[in-house]
């Protein structure tokens, strides 16, 4: 099938390349004509594992193009992808400006039938604005062309973007037409290996309401276990003992119930917030997600008073080694991530903090946590070390998971870890004489 995908960020880009990996003709357009020459020169703005090779590959095998002109990619194209961002806005709802942007552009050039896909996380009834905006500019035209309008929510986990995409769990799809479930079901049919129940049909604005549900869920999943965690060090208990007793419950699995310095990205805090906003406009108040939200907000300084409480509220001169600065492993993605709560609040209090992480210092350093004196980024998690008062584990990286912990006590200047993520075996680092504080453990 000829797919458009609009929109290259994160959802757009993945799921453009891997819409071409698997056979179909896929154009992506983006307004950012720096970004496309840089799509075509084969180079990522992001880093998510095996995403460039695909890209380069299906470049190559002319199945993927990327342009700046929509109406291009609208005229040659069976499936529209509206796969652009939704920013929180300032009382917390999703901004569907771009969304309703690419609609009205869609509707402005399009002489042919075509299925609208939303790809972009939207508000429930967004299809119906989308529906509007686009049948609006037809009408202005006079056009009697048709369409339809589908929701297609992503379910994408940054670091394995493209497994998930090529090997779903489950596609959800929210359409009200026969000819348009035919068309998803024909442009999934490589991605589903016949395993037809794995395609899940309902009406557009469950679709839409799928998408949140999920986020909302795993949220409330980690937020409930550091809330666990965070009473575990005021009764004595050990979180990861309890852990490993409610995990073993098949009701309840192991699956987001890591005790840790709280969620960031960009869909959870994002997408429960949405909800909120959504639930208070329609008149209900949503007290589940809502404590979901500030027991997270909370989670992010529980490090920061891990410092304040063994060193004091001044901590200048102090120096404190950061490793992991992503919001979770094998991504470069910053947003809402716990390691600028925790920098910022040490930094304010006068420290000197030395950070490293695998792939996500040029966002710490373009972005989020500029290199001011403050901040320093080092080129190793070994030489971050050198005369730092204390480690910080804040993104639970492999390559944090088996260090040399000899290396560690040597380079710093007193043996301590404060560990955000609870990865290492408590009684094997006081063997070698280290200091070890954990989310959720008390008597440490």
């Amino acid at each position: 099938m000829n797919v458009a995908v609009i929109g290259t960020g994160y959802v757009g880009l993945v799921s453009g390349a891997c819409f071409a990996d698997v056979g179909h003709s896929v154009i992506c357009v983006d307004n950012n004509d720096s970004k496309v020459k840089m799509l075509r020169d084969g180079i990522i703005p992001i880093y998510e594992p095996g995403l460039e090779r695909i890209v380069k590959e299906n470049c190559a095998r002319k199945k993927l193009e990327f342009t700046s002109d929509i109406e291009k990619a609208v005229a040659q194209s069976d499936v529209c992808f509206i796969a652009v961002g939704t920013p929180m806005g300032e009382n917390g709802s999703a901004d569907l400006q771009y969304v309703l942007d690419v609609a009205k552009s869609i509707g402005r050039c399009m002489d042919h039938y075509i299925c609208i896909v939303d790809k972009s996380t939207v508000p429930v009834g967004t299809f119906k604005e989308v529906r509007r905006v686009v049948q609006q500019e037809l009408d202005k035209r006079g056009s009697d062309v048709t369409f339809d309008v589908v929701s297609n929510p992503e379910f994408l986990k940054e670091g394995s973007a493209v497994n998930d995409f090529k090997n779903p769990d489950r596609v959800v799809v929210g359409a009200d037409s026969d000819r348009a479930i035919e068309v998803m079901k024909e442009l999934y049919k490589s991605c589903l290996n016949g395993e037809e129940h794995r395609f899940v049909l309902m009406d557009i604005a469950s679709a839409e309401m799928t998408k949140y549900a999920a986020n909302c869920m795993l949220a409330t999943k980690i937020s409930f276990i550091n809330e666990i965690a965070n009473i575990c060090e005021y009764v004595g208990a050990d979180v990861n003992a309890v852990r490993r007793g409610i995990g073993s419950d098949s009701r309840i699995g192991y699956a987001f119930i890591n005790p840790g310095c709280g969620y960031g990205g960009s869909c959870f805090p994002k997408d429960v917030q949405a909800l909120i906003r959504t639930s208070k406009n329609f008149g209900y108040e949503p007290r589940l997600l809502s404590a979901v939200e500030s027991v997270n907000e909370t989670q992010k300084l529980v490090l920061a008073d891990r410092v304040f409480n063994l060193y004091g509220n001044d901590l200048s001169g102090l120096t404190f080694a950061v490793w992991g600065l992503a919001f979770k492993p094998n991504t470069d993605d910053m947003r809402c991530a716990a390691s600028i709560t925790v920098i910022e609040e040490l930094t304010a209090k006068g420290a000197a903090v030395r950070a490293y992480d695998p792939k996500a210092m040029n966002e710490a350093k373009s972005f989020y946590l500029k290199d001011n004196g403050a901040v320093k980024y080092c080129e190793d998690k070994y030489s971050c070390l050198d005369g730092a008062d204390a480690l910080l584990v804040i993104t639970e990286w492999a390559e944090f998971e088996k260090p040399d912990f000899n290396i560690i006590k040597q380079k710093l200047a007193s043996p301590v870890i404060i560990d955000g993520r609870n990865i290492y075996n408590a009684e094997k680092i006081k063997e070698f004489g280290i200091r070890y504080y954990q989310i959720g453990v008390t008597n440490q």
